[in-house]
C-alpha cells in the first residue's frame, strides 16, 4: 500500500505540474477583468486607468476596468472574492478592504486574507484634507477652530462606512475633541461631487483623486495625513506639523486575485505589473496624481495586509468609533 501511495502522489505531482506549465505557457488566453470598487473618477479608478494599458500590453490581452462601487467598497471586493479563480479576475485593493477585515462581525462578504492571493502593491501615497471654498478655514488650525466653534454643524463626507477616508475624519475629531458630522456615501467619486457641489463642508480623500480640484481652486487643501509631505504637493503641510501631533494614515493600492488562483498565473501576474510599475510614463503619471510607485513580490503584500488589518483594529479600538 505505501508504494501505491507513493506512485499514485508521484502520478498526481506529475499530472498537476503539466498543467501548471501547460497555463504557464498559454496564460493569458482571454480578456482580464480589473475589478475597481469604486465609480470612475475615484482614486482608485484613477490608478486602474493608469496601470491597465500597459499591463495589457505586457500580457498581450485586453484588461478591462469594471467599476463596481457600493458599501463603503464592499461590493466591488465581495464580488471579486466569489469569481472563478482562474486569473481573469483581478481586484485593485485599498486600505478599506483592509479595515472591513479588522472589523468584528463584519458583514462585508469576504475575508481579506481568507479570500484574495495577494500579486503585488502597486503604489503607496497620501490622503489629503480639503474643504469646500465657501468654508471659512485655510488651515487645520483654523478648521478646528471652526468645528470647536459650531459643534455639531460641520459635516464630512466618506466614501463609506468604515471605509478609510471615514476613520480618517473619526480620528480627526477625537484628536482635536471636535464634533463633526459623518456623511457617507457609496464610493469616493460621490462623495467627491458632493463636496465639490458644497453639500457637505470637508473630506479626507485620495489626493490622487482631490489634486486636480485643488490645483483648480474648486477645493482647498489644508493638509496630507502622511509624515512627510507629498511630492505632488509639497506646498501642503502635514497633520502632524500643522496642528495634530501625530496623526498618520497612509493610502495604498495594491492587486489581488480570487483564493486558489493558479500559482502560474499568479507569478505571470506578478511579473507584468512589476515590469509596468517601472515604466517611466506610469511612474511619472502617478507622481503627478500624488502616489508613489513601489511594487512587490506577493509575499510581501500578504505581510503588508496583515500588518493593515492589526493597525486599523487598533485604531477602530482606541478611538471607540462606530462603524454603523
Amino acid at each position: 500500500m505505501p508504494l501505491i501511495t507513493s506512485l499514485t502522489l508521484c502520478i498526481l505531482f506529475t499530472f498537476f505540474s503539466g498543467i501548471s506549465a501547460a497555463l504557464a505557457q498559454t496564460y493569458p488566453t482571454k480578456a482580464l477583468r480589473l475589478v475597481v470598487a469604486s465609480s470612475p473618477g475615484s482614486g482608485v479608478d484613477i490608478v486602474a486607468r493608469v496601470v491597465s494599458p500597459k499591463l495589457a500590453e505586457a500580457l498581450g490581452q485586453q484588461v478591462i476596468v469594471d467599476n463596481r462601487a457600493g458599501a463603503g467598497g464592499n461590493l466591488g471586493a465581495a464580488f471579486a472574492a466569489r469569481s472563478a479563480p482562474d486569473g481573469y479576475t483581478l481586484f485593485l485593493a485599498t486600505p478599506a478592504h483592509a479595515i472591513s477585515g479588522s472589523i468584528p462581525d463584519s458583514k462585508s462578504g469576504y475575508d481579506m486574507i481568507r479570500d484574495f492571493a495577494p500579486i503585488s502593491l502597486l503604489t503607496t501615497g497620501h490622503y489629503m484634507l480639503v474643504v469646500h471654498p465657501s468654508v471659512p478655514a485655510k488651515s487645520v488650525r483654523e478648521l478646528i477652530a471652526l468645528a470647536k466653534a459650531r459643534p455639531g454643524k460641520l459635516n464630512y463626507a466618506s466614501a463609506g462606512n468604515g471605509n478609510a477616508t471615514h476613520l480618517a475624519g473619526e480620528l480627526f475629531n477625537m484628536m482635536a475633541g471636535v464634533n463633526t458630522v459623518h456623511v457617507p456615501y457609496k464610493g469616493g467619486g460621490h462623495a467627491r461631487t458632493e463636496l465639490l457641489g458644497g453639500q457637505v463642508d470637508f473630506m479626507f480623500h485620495n489626493t490622487t483623486a482631490v489634486l486636480g480640484d485643488v490645483r483648480d481652486k474648486r477645493l482647498r487643501a489644508l493638509a496630507v495625513t502622511g509624515m512627510k509631505r507629498a511630492q505632488a504637493a509639497p506646498e501642503v503641510p502635514t497633520m502632524d506639523e500643522s496642528a495634530l501631533r501625530g496623526y498618520e494614515i497612509t493610502s495604498w493600492f495594491g492587486v489581488v486575485a480570487p483564493a486558489g488562483t493558479p500559482q502560474a498565473a499568479v507569478t505571470r501576474l506578478h511579473s507584468d505589473f512589476s515590469k509596468v510599475m517601472q515604466i517611466a510614463d506610469v511612474r511619472e503619471k502617478l507622481a503627478v496624481l500624488g502616489s508613489e510607485a513601489v511594487g512587490g513580490k506577493p509575499a510581501d503584500f500578504a505581510a503588508h495586509l496583515r500588518t493593515e488589518q492589526d493597525k486599523w483594529g487598533r485604531l477602530i479600538k482606541q478611538a471607540g468609533m462606530r462603524l454603523d
